[in-house]
Formats: C-alpha cells, structure tokens, sequence
C-alpha cells in the first residue's frame, strides 16, 4: 500500500516557530508531505523566528500582505490555496497547523470531498475546529514529547525507542512491520539515518544486537520485526491498573501514585518500550479505565462509565 499524500498548510499568525519541528516529525506517522507552505507577511517583524526555519525544512513562504486592519488576509490565501490544491487531485489529505476557528468551514469542506484533515494547534483552539477535523493534535504535548527527544539527541537509544514506537502502532492497527517498512520510516523520522553510523552494515544487523527488544523471523520470504514478549506483559499491566482502579471503590487511585505503584511491581517498567513517552500516554488508552482532571495538578484514573468502557474483562 502506498503511502497517504498530504499538504501541510501553515498559519504563521496563529503558530509559534517553535512547533515545526515536532509538526513535520508527528505527520511521518500518516504518510508523506508533498506541499509544506506557510502563510504570513514576511515583510513584519512577527515573522522573523518563522523566516529562520523556512530554509532548513524547505517550507515554501506565501507572501499576503495585510492592506487593511483588522482583517486577516492570511487566512484567506491559506482557504484558497488549500481549494485549488484539493482540485489538482493530487493529494489524500491535508495538515491545517492553526489555532485560530476560522479554518472551521474549510475543514469540513475539505472532508465533504473525501480528503482526511489534520488538524494542529495550541490548546486555546476552538472547539469548532477540532471537531472539523479527522484527528486534531495539541502542539503543546507534541512539543513536550519532542523536546523529550531533542534531550536524547539522535543516539542509538533514540533510534531503538523509534522502532518501538513504530512497531507498536503497527500492532495497535492490526498491522505487521516489515523489515523495509521499518527503514522507510525511520528515514521519515530521521532524514539523515544510517544504520552504517552505528557501525552495523545492515538494519537487520543491528536489530539481531538489541535480540532483548526486537524479534525477527521470515513469513513468505518477507522479512517481520514484533517486539519481543511485550503483548504479554503488556496485558498484565493493563490488567493491573484495572484491578487498582476497580479496588479503589468508585474513589479513583491518583495518576502519579498509580504511576509509583507500577514501578514498584515492576521495576524494570519503561513506558517508551511501549511506545508512549509518558505514563499518562500509556494509561490512557487502557480500556476501562478514564482520566479525570481535578485541578491543574492532580489527576485521578477512575473506572470508566459502563456505556464507554470498552472491552476490558469488567464488562465481559
């Protein structure tokens, strides 16, 4: 199958510079980027941090002046170019990087014609747009997640927690990693990946010494990677965090101390290996179970109401 083809149409206005990065990197997971263009005038001096990143991500700037105040002339050649892109036919989908609730009526006509719609932004976005869009990305935690990495810089470690991540996508969407499925995305995340940096000549090299995380066999003459024995803990952890939940009588366990209770059953538990770069991350999809937001702070998992639960084994 090949991959989706998406346009990535930014507004500078409503979008700090400081977000490309984590932006290009979160949209490798639903396929390849054949327009990366971004709105603005780039004769302010709002736009100068924008103008520094243009270059280094090949982003191509579209120049709108604003002749008249109060109006935004950007959102208007954003609208336009997105129009006469979705006519050309030649992309899947679009990446609307906005915080700003005008975009609403074209997400959903951009959906109206069967295209699949992105959408980003900061938190403060209107509600509207998120629900316009297929899937709708806080910045904010793509960012803490991005800076995450950027502390790791690109080490083997990096490399070997990417492969996690990727793998176990796959597995949550029903599907297998092939041996070059797995290099292609890594050189999506990483343009400039070479197994040969590492000193191995060839990616199943230098997955045959990390033998304690990855397994790879040959079905039909194609060559799979899984991760090694992770289904099976991983079911015994979900089923562990239910079962504190459930105890707790309706009261809910707190997040961080749910968190430490884990740690200490298990100590070698690592949430990246998983594929999530916090606890919450990996909590939150565990079925019957919520997270309810107290205060800025405090953060509590509760049992799920039974119409939303899912399939976990409470239900069954």
């Amino acid at each position: 199958m090949e991959d989706k083809r998406f346009a990535v149409l930014i507004d500078s206005d409503n979008i700090s510079a400081k977000y490309i990065l984590a932006i290009l990197d979160e949209m490798t997971k639903y396929g390849i980027i054949t327009y990366k263009r971004i709105y603005g005038d780039w004769t302010s001096n709002q736009a100068s941090k924008w103008r520094e990143e243009l270059l280094a991500n090949s982003i191509t700037p579209i120049q709108q002046f604003c002749n008249t105040a109060g109006k935004n002339a950007t959102d208007s050649a954003l609208i336009i170019d997105a129009m006469d892109i979705l006519y050309t036919g030649r992309v899947d989908g679009f990446c609307l990087v906005s915080s700003d609730g005008d975009f609403t009526k074209l997400a959903s006509r951009l959906r109206e014609s069967g295209m699949e719609v992105i959408g980003m932004g900061e938190n403060k976005t209107p509600k509207s747009f998120k629900a316009a869009c297929t899937v709708f990305t806080n910045l904010e935690i793509l960012l803490e997640q991005d800076e995450d990495k950027a502390k790791e810089n690109i080490s083997q470690e990096t490399i070997k927690g990417a492969m996690v991540e990727i793998i176990t996508e796959n597995e949550n969407n029903g599907r297998k990693t092939g041996l070059g499925s797995l290099g292609n995305s890594l050189l999506k995340k990483y343009s400039d990946f070479d197994v040969r940096n590492y000193g191995y000549s060839s990616l199943s090299k230098f997955l045959e010494e990390m033998s304690d995380t990855f397994k790879l066999h040959k079905k039909d003459n194609v060559a799979l990677v899984s991760l090694k024995n992770d289904s099976v803990k991983r079911e015994e952890l979900e089923d562990y965090i239910r079962d504190c939940v459930w105890q707790s009588k309706g009261e809910g366990v707190d997040l961080a101390a749910m968190g430490q209770k884990v740690h200490k059953k298990y100590p070698d538990f690592k949430v990246k290996e998983y594929g999530y770069s916090t606890f919450q991350k990996f909590v939150s999809q565990i079925s019957g179970v919520v997270i309810k937001t107290e205060n800025e702070t405090v953060k509590r998992l509760m049992e799920a109401p039974r119409e939303s639960a899912g399939p976990g084994k409470r239900n069954q």
